[in-house]
């Protein structure tokens, strides 16, 4: 078992600018975690400095309570699954699974029993005689991860592993993942990814990253917590529109009047008012706010509850997208992006309609214009 820690680690490369910044985390025993965050925000540049592949401009990391800043990649007792399999082509499946066994000298009758066990787990028995090229994708990317499991490392790494493979692969192997997880328990997990379905289902803790000029203003990390978390309290506007699909619904609005039991803001071309849940602390009357609602907590409801005072807000749709088992409809929002909400699959809605949308409470964000998210008066345990 390992745990890993990183402390003020940062990296840069020959221009100076630092594409790692002021990174502070800590993932515990057997946990999952996932990097997860825009294309170019740094997290395989994060993983390859965690396998020894790339060096820290500055700060400390430690695998398992030992700082390991110049220790080389086949002695920190990590192991790693890349984006394109790295498989050699002139070897067996079982010759792939054993070769890492074969250069540490290991004996050849524990080689035989490790990738043996390894290919019963990964359903890869019949298999151990082809080669790479006679393997579909997703049995290539089983192997690679049988050639780290054999090593039987305190930590795996994962870099994009499912991003070579086709939407029904990649949910299959993503379980395989998740089920092997809890049977290795014994190992840390570490996984990149952009696709925030592999993040959401996969992890234990999930690390967001900026990426640009955030990253300059904010450090690396935008968040890090729980999936549930990160998507019912987003600590920030850049957070609650990566993390979600549709992204976040976002409305300017001005702060109308704050009390005990929250915020009141008035938005912006229409003149309706919502109450916000959130702590008022710092914010003043008639302050530039952005309201944000996620489009499945948006609800449909009978025009006789549409008042301007009531949260409830009267729209025209434009397009409904039908996707089966449910569909989105997008309605005109003045002065800004269209409002997307979440239907039934079989919504007689059609372009033109009025409809009418209440905003709940418990399901709103309230952003200020630096793009932080306001304090919740409500407990995380509504969303359990």
């Amino acid at each position: 078992m390992a745990s890993i820690s990183l402390r003020g680690v940062q990296k840069a490369y020959g221009d100076g600018a630092l594409v790692i910044r002021d990174v502070d985390l800590e993932i515990g025993e057997n946990e999952f975690c996932v990097f997860l965050g825009p294309s170019g925000c740094g997290k395989s540049t994060l993983l390859r400095m965690i396998a020894g592949l790339e060096d820290l401009t500055e700060g400390d990391l430690s695998i398992g309570g030992r700082i390991v800043n110049d220790v080389p990649s086949a002695q920190r007792g990590v192991a790693m699954v890349f984006q394109s399999y790295a498989l050699f082509p002139h070897m067996t499946v079982y010759e792939n699974m054993a070769f890492g066994l074969k250069l540490a000298r290991t004996p050849k009758d524990e080689i035989d029993r490790k990738v043996r066990e390894a290919a019963r787990i990964l359903q890869l028995e019949a298999l151990l005689e082809r080669r790479p090229k006679a393997l579909s994708g997703g049995q290539r990317q089983r192997v690679a991860i049988g050639r780290a499991i054999v090593r039987e490392p305190g930590v795996f790494l994962f870099d994009e592993p499912l991003s070579n493979l086709d939407a029904t692969l990649r949910g299959q192997t993503r379980i395989e993942i998740a089920r092997l997880h809890k049977q290795f328990a014994t190992a840390s997990v570490v996984y990149v990814t952009h696709d925030q379905i592999e993040a959401m289902t996969l992890a234990d803790k999930i690390v967001l990253l900026h990426a640009g000029k955030d990253t300059e203003r904010y450090g690396s990390i935008a968040q890090i917590g729980a999936p549930l978390e990160l998507y019912h309290r987003p600590r920030s506007r850049f957070v609650a529109g990566f993390i979600g699909s549709p992204r976040m619904n976002f409305l300017p609005a001005r702060v109308t009047s704050i009390d005990p039991q929250g915020v009141i803001v008035s938005l912006d071309h229409t003149g309706e008012n919502v109450r916000v849940p959130v702590n008022g602390e710092g914010l003043q009357a008639a302050q530039p706010v952005t309201l944000g609602v996620r489009p499945e907590h948006l609800e449909f409801v009978d025009a006789s509850f549409a008042t301007p005072d009531n949260g409830v807000l009267t729209r025209t749709v434009s397009l409904v997208e039908q996707l089966g088992e449910h569909s989105y409809v997008h309605l005109d929002q003045p002065g800004g992006a269209a409002l997307i909400a979440k239907a039934p699959g079989d919504t007689r809605l059609a372009p033109g309609d009025r409809a009418h949308l209440r905003v709940p409470r418990h399901a709103s964000h309230l952003f200020t214009e630096d793009g932080f998210a306001a304090a919740s008066l409500e407990s995380v345990e509504h969303y359990a």
